[in-house]
């Protein structure tokens, strides 16, 4: 049910183009509060923004208006990834943990007056789980819920550098949802081909996948993408060595989100949305 998804709040650093009205600060001329200038009644013909005192001063007897902002709408995307290492998951597959975010995203978009689209990739970017921009919420949130049922096969995540195609030229504020088990050069490419947009990583870690390893004996472990099945002696060592191998891709995928100025957001385990406000407040400029 759409009451049981809780959403968070967040905001925009840029003018939005978008002309129809929302909550963000625009570049529209419109019937908002934000004061842009004054300018003659014959070029801006709305008598209910005279300004009398500017029309008095001119010696030339023109009548003045007042010009204002309006606030404006801006799109908002999730980008998600539907490749094999997704259905992963000890307690909670990842993909069912991104469908629980999206929904959120959706809801809260549709809170906040902005359409919401959302685009899945696996190896290719994937027509039957797109869904184009819309204001009505409810398309976004249904395809989402049907999300929580999907398993992903085992294939890579190479479509990642195709989404931006699907995207709108006007800058929106984009979600991507991911492990990132991504090799470093596929997602710098594709992050550069983002850049047009405001991109929010959100990371989907799940501790089982290297920290709830068992310190000594046999275990099964699957490769991340195309879920080959191996067999591990663990020992101290290895395990030691399985952690700091995690340890090192989240170091080496926050400096590469960050020279991007792209700060990501951590989710191992439960998503908390109110934690998701924190990052906006923390991180963009009003």
């Amino acid at each position: 049910m759409i009451e049981d998804i809780k959403s968070f709040g967040y905001h925009i650093g840029w003018r939005s183009r978008g002309r129809h009205p929302g909550r963000h600060a625009s570049t529209q001329r419109g019937m908002g509060m934000e004061f842009r200038g004054h300018t003659t009644l014959l070029s801006y013909p709305d008598p209910r923004r005279i300004d009398i005192r500017q029309t008095i001063r001119d010696p030339l007897e023109q009548v003045y208006v007042r010009l204002f902002n309006q606030k404006s709408a801006t799109p908002v995307y999730v980008i998600c990834d539907l490749s094999g290492s997704m259905n992963f998951g000890a307690k909670k597959r990842k993909i069912k943990l991104a469908a629980e975010i999206a929904e959120s995203i959706a809801q809260s978009a549709s809170q906040h007056h902005d359409p919401f689209g959302f685009i899945g990739f696996d190896e290719v970017v994937r027509e039957d789980w797109i869904s184009t921009s819309s204001f009505k919420s409810y398309r976004a949130i249904a395809m989402a819920e049907a999300l929580k049922d999907f398993h992903p096969a085992p294939v890579n995540c190479n479509g990642i550098t195709e989404v931006y195609r699907y995207l709108p030229r006007e800058r929106s504020l984009v979600f991507l949802i991911s492990d990132f088990h991504i090799p470093n050069q596929l997602l710098e490419d594709s992050l550069s081909n983002l850049l047009r947009h405001h991109i929010v990583p959100i990371v989907l870690w799940d501790s089982a996948e290297y920290k709830n390893l068992p310190e000594f004996g046999l275990t099964n472990v699957s490769d991340a993408e195309t879920g080959e099945q191996r067999t591990l002696f663990l020992r101290k060592e290895l395990r030691e060595k399985i952690i700091a191998s995690f340890e090192k891709r989240r170091n080496e995928i926050y400096e590469l989100f960050m020279r991007f100025d792209m700060p990501p957001f951590y989710v191992e385990g439960d998503f908390d949305a109110d934690l998701l406000t924190e990052y906006f407040h923390q991180f963009v400029a009003a």
